[in-house]
């Protein structure tokens, strides 16, 4: 059989069923005394560290073992590697070994590439635009002439009963 017991708000002593008394403060904070004497000791505002019974000065006397081991280990976070959508884990890792010079060339080669590729692009265009400026203009110039004549010998006159 488990016997529930309180500690005393002021010596920390142990208070058994039957014995003590409880103090409501006008703030609502409950107080529980073992005797008249810690009572009296806590209503003049006596710290318990300076009497000798008390289990406070015993502790900070040293008088008492405390939990040193009781103490919270800190929980060391792990980083965690993961991969991101673009690239897998593997590669993260190759590239974190990578030292700069092989990256500066990578970067640079990289740029070469993009460079030749613009301008193959601006060849092209310039290519497609002198294509164009000669025999092309000259065929599209035929055609709207065409379609004009065309048009004009349709607008004439009406046709139908006069």
């Amino acid at each position: 059989m488990v016997i529930k017991t309180d500690l005393c708000s002021f010596s920390e002593w142990r208070i058994y069923p039957g014995h003590g008394r409880r103090f409501v403060a006008k703030d609502g904070r409950l107080f529980y005394y073992l005797n008249q004497k810690s009572r009296a000791f806590s209503a003049r505002k006596i710290k318990s560290q300076e009497i000798q019974w008390t289990v406070a000065w015993r502790r900070l006397n040293k008088k008492i073992k405390t939990d040193e081991g009781a103490k919270k280990r800190r929980i060391r976070n792990l980083k965690v590697q993961r991969a991101i959508v673009g690239i897998s884990l593997e590669e993260i890792r190759r590239r974190r070994k990578e030292d700069e010079k092989t990256r500066k060339a990578q970067a640079e080669q990289a740029a070469r590439e993009i460079k030749d590729r613009k301008q193959k692009q601006i060849e092209i265009s310039k290519s497609q635009k002198k294509g164009v400026t000669t025999t092309q203009k000259a065929a599209q110039k035929a055609e709207t002439k065409a379609a004009q004549k065309a048009a004009a010998k349709g607008a004439g006159k009406p046709k139908g009963k006069k």
